[in-house]
């Protein structure tokens, strides 16, 4: 189990049997044979106005019901309040199951969590129920702070916790022990909760690193509002409701970014320059880290720029418009690159559950259970839903990206003003799926 932790990606590249030049020759001509499709069949936006359907009454009423939001509140703070146990009274070892709550459940569940149910970390969340908690001991609104957040941060301090957590959880030399993850996170419910009494609960819409993750996933479900009512729509519909706020790309760039440094610091090439190198490993891994999220963000920005627009639109807020189309290709990147470590140390991690403080207990009957390592068995399979999730990705990020252009460039130049982001998710396919298969 050790090495499951420690071995970030179970079941890596390095055993999958499908060669990194045919993965990236099949996702590119995907990618090329969408865009052609697209350019010659769809020429006016089909998701710029809200849609959906009202949602079953009896699912409306439940959702919006005040014991639904008690329950969801208590099952967060109740998971909370196990991983606290655990990390604060638990043994400083590899087997202590706040370490796969925290790495395993809570960052790469999100995922998939919200990909069902919509914004899940929202109505999880654990400080949003102690700031409730607080804020109603003094009679006040949990709605209301001291002030107004300040629009012109948007996204910003959401992408800063974002760093935080992949720098904790890809370079700091600590990762694995209890009392790094136990100070993160105190720090991280501090500023939470300083935040939240300062400009009320807005502030954990824009500012917390997980609502926030989990929020932009959750719109790639088909779960939606409009005007307050629950509603199904398309997933790429209510993709294209994500607002364009300051921020918006360093979130996407922090979470694509992180994700093929996770890759690329696997690759033989890195650990002989770092094991060469006379300079701190942690230091090289963070400049990397920066390298890779700046490049995203850098690659994205111009690209958007370089579309062009009619006068009536600000150039520099076409990158923040089209960054919504990043999320798919995040979320298949998620999928290719955590998908075996998720379902097999996830299984671990819930076996470990039942024994808090590493005694021998069994506390909630599941320290018996017995992983699956069926993907890990069935390396062809892995392959496969690793190369079908990229592609899917950057597909479903080149049709947004798509309808977004034509809503917004010239008639003239629709096509050829998306030749740059065309080229740039080109890159970022084979880049991608090269560092995935090849590391």
């Amino acid at each position: 189990m050790e090495r499951d932790l420690l071995a970030h990606g179970l079941g890596g590249a390095k055993d999958l049997p499908i060669s990194p030049e045919l993965a990236i020759a099949g996702a590119v001509a995907a990618l090329v044979v969408s865009f052609t499709v697209l350019a010659l069949a769809w020429r006016t936006p089909r998701f710029d106005r809200p849609s959906g359907r009202p949602a079953p009454a009896w699912l409306s009423t439940a959702v919006d019901s005040a014991w639904f939001t008690v329950l969801t509140r208590a099952l967060g703070l109740a998971l909370f309040g196990w991983f606290v146990m655990a990390a604060v009274l638990g043994e400083n070892l590899l087997i202590n199951p706040a370490l796969g709550m925290f790495y395993v459940l809570l960052w790469v569940g999100l995922v998939p969590l919200s990909l069902v149910f919509g914004p899940a970390y929202k109505a999880l969340s654990p400080v949003r129920t102690l700031h409730a908690g607080l804020v109603r001991l003094t009679g006040s609104d949990p709605r209301e702070g001291l002030r107004a957040y300040p629009e012109r941060l948007g996204y910003w301090p959401a992408a800063l916790g974002l760093f935080s957590f992949v720098w904790l959880e890809l370079v700091h030399p600590d990762s694995t022990q209890l009392g790094t993850v136990r100070l993160w996170v105190a720090i991280y419910v501090a500023v939470m909760l300083l935040g939240g009494a300062v400009y009320g609960s807005r502030f954990f819409e824009r500012a917390d690193p997980f609502e926030v993750y989990s929020t932009l996933v959750g719109h790639l479900s088909v779960w939606g509002r409009r005007d307050g009512e629950l509603v199904l729509r398309s997933p790429l519909a209510n993709l294209a409701t994500v607002p364009a706020l300051p921020g918006l790309v360093a979130v996407v760039a922090v979470l694509f970014g992180s994700t093929g440094f996770d890759s690329f610091r696997e690759s033989p090439p890195w650990l002989r320059f770092v094991q060469d190198s006379t300079v701190d490993s942690a230091l090289l891994g963070t400049a990397a880290l920066v390298v890779f999220c700046v490049g995203v963000g850098l690659v994205l920005t111009v690209a958007t720029v370089a579309t062009g627009v009619g006068d009536d639109l600000e150039r520099r807020r076409l990158p923040s418009l089209f960054a919504h189309s990043m999320v798919p290709i995040i979320v298949g990147y998620v999928v290719a690159h955590y998908l075996s470590y998720f379902v097999e140390y996830g299984q671990v991690t819930l076996a470990q559950m039942s024994d808090p403080f590493s005694q021998g207990d069994n506390l909630l009957g599941t320290a018996d259970w017995q992983v699956n390592r069926w993907l890990s068995y069935h390396p062809t399979t892995l392959a496969n839903i690793k190369v079908l999730g990229v592609v899917l990705g950057h597909v479903l990020g080149v049709v947004a990206a798509h309808d977004r252009a034509v809503g917004l460039l010239p008639r003239r130049h629709q096509l050829t003003g998306q030749l740059p982001l065309l080229f740039a998710m080109v890159g970022f396919t084979a880049g991608g799926l090269y560092l995935l298969f090849a590391a």
